[in-house]
């Protein structure tokens, strides 16, 4: 039998676990992503791990608003970083480009995709492509009361098993699954569970021969470049955003200045 008293102290059953941080983020072990389309409950969960204080204010050099947290779990820190939410990563608007840039060229930890149950295909596009990017993800499948109100079931285990990445099912707005999302977060952050997203261009030889290829030239003309594979597909695919940064140089510029390293302050206003 299972000892349900050890089971309730475990930090991935326990929400006593989670400390709110707020804006105190001088120093942290982890930076986490949290992407996600419009009306995912994106900011619940947001608002959940991190409490009503955070950092605000605007993007470098954008009017989008960039709002920060930090939550203390299982003896880590994490800040976590809301991105715009976006239904693509494509760069066809100043928030897609945002969302790409930080997962590219930020590298966070964990990238963390919320979906809503009730239109997972729908979100699956964005999903998809946040796993082209890194291999570091976790879906947050969220809304699923609703889903089971309109008679939708998912199969999370065949999902983690075609994406290749941990799905854990959520009610945001009461806080179920979130215990279990913090520790999904947990264990891809220190290395503890290895993801092995699904890939398009790992399917085919020939994609694979070019994108080898471009990759090669990418990393002799910017070997700091991180994510080298991922542009290398867009420039396959004639993204033309892509095509102009690499021949004026402003790639190079844009992963320098989107890294985000530990302990590095970011100028942005505290609310409380």
């Amino acid at each position: 039998m299972i000892d349900q008293s050890k089971c309730e102290t475990c930090p991935v059953h326990n929400t006593g676990n989670l400390k709110k941080l707020g804006i105190n983020m001088d120093k942290f072990d982890f930076v986490v992503a949290l992407a996600g389309n419009p009306n995912t409950g994106k900011s619940t969960v947001f608002n959940n791990l991190t409490g009503l204080k955070q950092h605000t204010g605007n993007w470098p050099g954008k009017t989008v608003t960039r709002a920060e947290g930090g939550f203390e779990f299982n003896n880590s820190r994490y800040k976590l970083i809301d991105l715009p939410g976006t239904y693509s990563l494509l760069s066809t608007s100043t928030d897609e480009e945002i969302a790409r840039d930080f997962i590219l060229f930020g590298q966070p930890d964990v990238t963390i995709v919320v979906v809503d149950a009730t239109r997972l295909e729908r979100n699956m596009n964005l999903v998809l492509q946040v796993l082209e990017i890194t291999d570091r993800a976790v879906i947050c499948l969220n809304l699923v009361d609703e889903a089971r109100r309109h008679g939708i079931t998912i199969d999370t285990r065949s999902l983690m098993r075609e994406t290749g990445v941990p799905v854990v099912p959520t009610i945001a707005r009461t806080g179920e699954g979130l215990p279990e999302l913090l520790g999904k977060i947990n264990e891809v952050a220190a290395g503890e569970f290895v993801c092995k997203p699904r890939r398009v261009w790992t399917e085919s030889r020939k994609l694979k021969k070019a994108l080898d290829a471009v990759a090669e030239r990418l990393s002799t003309e910017f070997p700091s470049l991180p994510n080298v594979r991922w542009v290398a597909l867009r420039l396959l695919e004639g993204d033309q955003s892509i095509i102009d940064a690499v021949q004026s140089g402003e790639l190079a510029e844009t992963a320098g200045s989107n890294g985000n390293k530990k302990g590095q302050k970011v100028e942005i206003h505290g609310t409380a």
